[in-house]
């Protein structure tokens, strides 16, 4: 798949980069939030070849990719630097519902904390391992570090927090997480494990540890973010690089003390209490329902409602019972519906498709499943629901809790090891009991398919593909870029060019020429469609060192110069050079011939098609 002609198909289809206002992504979507929704056109955006699924729900526009959203996103964001810094007001309507908002808010806070969460939360589950199997002693100096290593991110999470705060509240991010530090200073922390009572010009101050603490910090930046709007505008600019963060830092952090902190550490404790209460009298009614609605919180974007209340129940209590054992059934049961329809579908498309996002689903990541399969074919559906249920009431009455914070799968059973040596049994059996339910309720349930149809494959004429640069030609295999060596985008071949200059392989036209000039599109003259990529993450250097000698349109002949660059800077900076040639429509062929020599000179016969 060509992902960059995907991210410039999305961009175009949304009203262009002036019409981006936010863009993150999680581990299978883009998150998009706009100036102007009118200026997008979701069908078209739904039609895109590699568009699994769009969502408009949580205050965020979401469209579904799958595993390889990540190529995507560095697609759209590395031409994103050319969007102005002008501001825009928002209206009541771009603004939308306070739950919408509430979502909007959590899901951009957390998205940028989610890997470091997922680092500690891992480390912490190696270390159960570690622990279980008597490699390292809970006395040992090794125990401690590794364990403080892991519980950093928890630890810390009002800085970590603070960042993707400000970037929602468009705030600075650096005064965002000084305040963040502030909140967790030495000496406050002294002040509160001392106890005795403080003031701050005679105004009473609530000691609060905000250690692992999740909603003070968000609503602290939230308010710090109209202090700094204040401060921008009544400082005089003669002085303003000094006055600024003085009263930003001497309003917003006293503010947080006084009463936004003890505010929002009391909503913590009401939340947690809720949970402590519901696990305490009905310990099998909150995973039930996650395992039963999961997938309906993924649709509708509310997922991330439940984010906090986990994060936080791992930092205070070193685990959870709100979100992971229900979305360890809901997972399991949504993989084992969708490898149901794998086996029963007739349709070669469809039982490709569920195998891989089934397999995927099981493993952890259900989106692809959800939005590829069981959404479209309804009952499956139902069925993982059934299956997330059954499995989320065993998890709930034999009390399962998660260690770790991590995307509940198979891969993610060590998160379910801890000092109760019987959670990671009660976590298999779930596992167990969410798929078999999952995948008998979609088979007895069943499906409907639509009428497979028969391929059409383009008929395209033979074509000679000669070498496009001077250097060592090395197997598309070795490659180190998964996209490439895997031949996602297509099969092809690569080059270890010896000198900076790019040359056509072939009479066609050009029909991509990225404006970092990195990498350069040809379709010829038969309808072979070539890709040429100098290097791997050069896109990175932002056409430094590039030089396009064609544009977009132009036609050109076979050994015409396109694009020289400088190897030796290029190199410098240390990224690899090498260049793949990528046969984009490779499917079209019936077979393809690589030449073996291990140098060549551009001009001389690299591929072979037919």
């Amino acid at each position: 798949m060509n992902y960059q002609q995907l991210g410039n198909d999305i961009i175009q289809n949304i009203g262009g980069i002036d019409n981006i206002k936010q863009l993150t992504h999680c581990a299978t979507r883009l998150r998009f939030e706009f100036y102007d929704m009118n200026k997008v056109n979701t069908k078209k955006v739904e039609s895109l070849n590699g568009v699994i699924s769009v969502v408009e729900k949580g205050g965020q526009y979401q469209v579904v990719i799958g595993n390889e959203v990540q190529s995507v996103f560095r697609a759209i964001q590395s031409q994103m630097k050319d969007v102005p810094s002008t501001s825009h007001e928002e209206s009541d309507e771009e603004k939308g519902s306070i739950v919408n908002r509430i979502i909007s808010v959590i899901s951009t806070t957390f998205t940028p904390v989610i890997p470091a969460l997922i680092g500690g939360g891992m480390i912490k589950a190696v270390l159960s391992i570690l622990v279980l199997f008597n490699l390292v002693n809970e006395a040992s100096s090794t125990y401690e570090i590794i364990n403080f290593i892991s519980d950093a991110p928890f630890y810390f999470m009002p800085v970590l927090l603070a960042y993707g705060a400000s970037q929602k509240f468009k705030t600075s991010p650096i005064m965002a997480m000084t305040m963040a530090c502030a909140l967790l200073h030495p000496t406050w922390s002294g002040l509160v494990a001392a106890g005795s009572p403080l003031t701050f010009f005679g105004a009473p101050v609530v000691l609060v540890d905000y250690a692992s603490s999740v909603i003070p910090i968000i609503l602290s930046v939230w308010i710090m973010s109209y202090v700094e709007k204040f401060a921008e505008k009544y400082s005089p600019s003669i002085i303003k690089f000094f006055l600024k963060p003085l009263l930003v830092m001497f309003i917003s952090v006293p503010i947080a003390l006084i009463i936004v902190g003890p505010l929002g550490n009391l909503l913590n404790d009401l939340v947690q209490s809720g949970a402590n209460y519901l696990n305490a009298h009905v310990s099998w009614l909150i995973p039930m329902l996650m395992g039963a609605f999961q997938p309906f919180l993924t649709l509708t974007g509310t997922a991330w409602a439940m984010t906090p209340i986990a994060t936080s129940q791992i930092s205070t209590l070193g685990y959870e019972i709100v979100n992971g054992p229900g979305m360890l059934a809901s997972n399991i049961a949504q993989g084992g519906a969708t490898l149901a329809v794998a086996l029963k579908a007739k349709d070669e498309n469809l039982k490709s498709l569920a195998s891989s996002s089934g397999f995927t689903a099981v493993m952890g990541i259900t989106e692809p499943c959800l939005y590829g399969v069981l959404l479209k074919l309804k009952r499956p559906f139902v069925a993982s629901m059934i299956g997330g249920a059954a499995g989320g009431i065993y998890a709930g009455i034999t009390g399962l809790v998660r260690y770790a914070f991590v995307s509940p799968g198979l891969t993610a059973i060590p998160a379910f090891i801890g000092k109760n040596p019987m959670n990671v049994v009660h976590a298999i059996v779930t596992i167990i009991i969410s798929f078999v339910v999952g995948f008998v309720a979609s088979w007895i349930l069943g499906f409907k398919e639509d009428a497979p149809q028969e391929e059409v494959v383009a008929t395209v004429s033979k074509d000679e593909i000669v070498a496009p640069c001077d250097g060592t030609v090395k197997p598309l295999s070795e490659v180190n870029d998964d996209v490439f060596s895997q031949e996602i985008m297509g099969k092809g071949i690569a080059i270890e060019p010896s000198t900076g200059n790019l040359y056509a392989p072939c009479d066609g036209t050009i029909t991509v020429c990225f404006p970092t000039g990195h990498a350069i599109g040809l379709k010829s003259k038969n309808g072979t469609e070539i890709l040429m990529h100098v290097g791997i993450d050069t896109v990175n250097l932002q056409g430094k060192y590039f030089s396009p000698q064609i544009q977009v349109n132009e036609e050109v002949k076979k050994g015409q110069l396109l694009l020289t660059f400088d190897l030796a800077k290029i190199k410098e900076e240390g990224y690899d050079t090498t260049t793949p040639i990528i046969i984009t429509n490779s499917k079209n062929f019936s077979s393809l011939q690589f030449e073996n020599d291990t140098a060549i000179q551009h001009g001389n016969k690299l591929i072979s098609l037919a």
